[in-house]
């Protein structure tokens, strides 16, 4: 099995479930409690991901990213070397991907907690901030939790922006599902299989225990009232 490659994916998803958490937030948030007529056009930007191949993201990321784009030119001059094949362009590519599996989940947690909670809340001079960490976090754990679940595992077997934007360079942009790949090309079955299995399993275990988890928070609810 590539290690390396496998603890590159686990240091992605990671990351992209930390950012998507800090920034998926406040976009679940305006998206439950606007009531912007335009709305819906943000909601289909937040989807594109689901629908959109992802060869044409990473073909369009390439494009913005690129040394020839001002945006590329601009972080090349401040590190060094250029967005397109290193970890930060990896890492903004899976972020962009991703967005949907953390923001949908997030917003119909956030949109069912019970109006009159945050308003009575409102009305005993709690700031919105202290409303929103106090009554509305707690109320919606269940699906934030769901929402990084789903990030980190879309993250950790994302194949087609990651290659894209990435290439395969060995040690800096290699995740596990590229190493699949290569493995399954050389005809290395053995490689793969093992490969393959560690993510299944890995998978496996990281879903059972949010499912559990979910399960024991909903028992439990009623005795916290």
């Amino acid at each position: 099995m590539d290690s390396a490659a496998f603890l590159l994916s686990l240091r992605l998803a990671a990351w992209t479930t930390l950012i998507l958490l800090v920034v998926g937030l406040p976009i679940a948030w305006w998206l439950a409690t606007s009531r912007w007529r335009w709305k819906f056009l943000v909601e289909a930007v937040v989807a594109l991901p689901l629908v959109l191949p992802p060869t044409v993201l990473g073909f369009y990321l390439l494009l913005v990213l690129g040394p020839r784009s001002p945006l590329g030119q601009a972080f090349e001059s401040l590190v060094g070397h250029t967005l397109p094949f290193s970890f930060e362009g990896l890492l903004l590519a899976s972020v962009l991907y991703s967005l949907p599996f953390a923001v949908q989940p997030f917003t119909a947690a956030l949109a069912g907690v019970d109006r009159r909670l945050i308003e009575a809340s409102w009305c005993l001079g709690v700031s919105r901030f202290q409303t929103f960490v106090r009554v509305v976090l707690p109320l919606s754990v269940t699906g934030i939790l769901s929402g990084m679940v789903l990030t980190f595992a879309h993250t950790l077997g994302e194949f087609g922006v990651v290659l894209m934007v990435g290439g395969n360079l060995e040690g800096r942009t290699r995740t596990a599902s590229i190493a699949i790949y290569d493995a399954v090309q050389a005809l290395d079955y053995a490689s793969a299989s093992r490969t393959a299995l560690v993510l299944l399993v890995f998978s496996f275990v990281v879903l059972a225990l949010t499912y559990g988890l979910q399960r024991r928070v909903w028992a439990s609810w009623p005795t916290r009232s």
